[in-house]
């Protein structure tokens, strides 16, 4: 196993970079690397940008519009784009749910959904938790009982992420009650404008309007809408969150804020030191970029694995644990790192960009937002105590 990059690879990731630098908004950039708000129209003009380079979905085969890329530039893309501040590709339709329609929908359904995704003019959601079923997700209960050649939806999805701006949602529903709770669940697609359907936000700890809960009220549905097969949805959904938990390990993201990190310890003083120079202050970061090397490498392992057409195994999970709980050190060490000037939490400032005058440094006012967001990282898709579960059952047998 060969886990240096080739020449080929290397040359790739110069081309990616050189792209990053004439093409990505410098306002875009800014927002990303200064850690303000990105807004909706900003995640779309981007994905706008990198659909008409024909990069728009790194993990989409040509058949399907994508660039045919394989692990490796896949890894290298994403790596890049962290590096360079542009946002990260908004998950629900790229890479969850147009991977289980590829893999999993009929030829008219990928025509109808896949180009909308890739070109941004659809934007997806996704309805899997429910109030009493989140990381038992086959607890779930919302109904969809078959009427004809349509579905009558009720029930209630929560944790919803951009669901406030979503066009559709991709919803676990259970169709058969009456058997063992994974084999009762179909994947179904729904319109967020059809009748019945209430949007409702949950403001977060960080004061930010990112989840909400969706109830469905006798909402109707066109049965061509479902992925597959009636009462398989448990097969696709685990499909789906291999995909997902791979992609929470944002690898290029930790490395991007690790540099961060050091740039603020090095502003920052103590005893007339930079902070970054103080050897307890210092220890930590060296402990976190070492967990990230060893994060990377286990990465490098799964991509070799899938260039020789091995299944990864658990490692996912690996990836999904480490990866939530080194971007949530470097969030603690940044805070840490300014001290009473990571206590100010001004949403309206954030919006529009910090102008005008600071209680403080400018790189400190963001990040009371940003460790109390990245709390989450460790609970959803599928909390860190399910993932070790899945590791002991997978290596131990457990």
């Amino acid at each position: 196993m060969d886990l240096n990059f080739t020449a080929e690879e290397s040359a790739f990731r110069q081309q990616v970079r050189s792209f990053m630098q004439e093409k990505l908004p410098a306002d875009i950039r800014r927002k990303v690397l200064g850690g303000m708000i990105v807004e909706r129209d900003d995640y779309v003009r981007w994905q706008r940008v990198l659909h008409e380079q024909g990069w728009g979905a790194p993990g989409w085969p040509q058949q399907f519009g994508g660039p045919g890329w394989n692990a490796t530039q896949q890894y290298i893309f994403e790596e890049e784009s962290a590096a360079a501040g542009a946002p990260r590709a908004i998950p629900f339709g790229l890479k969850m749910v147009a991977p289980v329609i590829m893999a999993f929908g009929s030829p008219e359904q990928q025509q109808r959904y896949l180009p909308k995704i890739l070109s941004a003019e659809e934007w997806w959601c996704q309805g899997y938790s429910e109030p009493g079923a989140g990381s038992d997700l086959a607890s779930l209960k919302m109904r969809a009982a078959r009427e004809g050649n349509e579905y009558v939806l009720n029930g209630q999805k929560t944790w919803t992420t951009l669901g406030q701006y979503a066009d559709w949602i991709f919803c676990l529903v259970r169709t058969d009650p009456d058997v063992k709770p994974q084999r009762g669940i179909s994947f179904i697609l729904v319109r967020m404008d059809t009748p019945g359907i209430t949007v409702r936000p949950i403001i977060t700890m960080d004061g930010a309007h990112e989840v909400n809960e969706v109830y469905f009220e006798n909402v109707r549905v066109p049965a061509e809408n479902l992925i597959g097969e009636e009462n398989k949805g448990w097969t696709y959904a685990k499909f789906l969150l291999g995909h997902e938990r791979t992609n929470i390990a944002g690898i290029g993201i930790a490395k991007r804020e690790l540099a961060r990190l050091k740039r603020v310890a090095s502003e920052e003083k103590k005893n007339g030191k930079p902070l970054l120079q103080d050897p307890m202050f210092a220890v930590r970061v060296a402990q976190v970029e070492a967990d990230l090397t060893a994060l990377e490498i286990t990465n490098l392992r799964v991509l070799s694995a899938e260039a020789e057409h091995r299944a990864p195994g658990p490692e996912a999970s690996i990836l999904k644990i480490k990866g939530t709980e080194i971007q949530q050190a470097i969030t603690e060490l940044l805070t840490q790192a300014v001290g009473p000037y990571a206590l100010q939490l001004n949403r309206a400032a954030m919006a529009a960009g910090y102008q005008g005058e600071h209680a403080g440094p400018a790189y400190a006012e963001p990040l009371a937002a940003g460790y109390l967001n990245m709390r989450k990282l460790s609970i959803y898709g599928g909390s860190n105590e399910i993932q070790k579960n899945i590791i002991s059952q997978m290596i131990l047998g457990l």
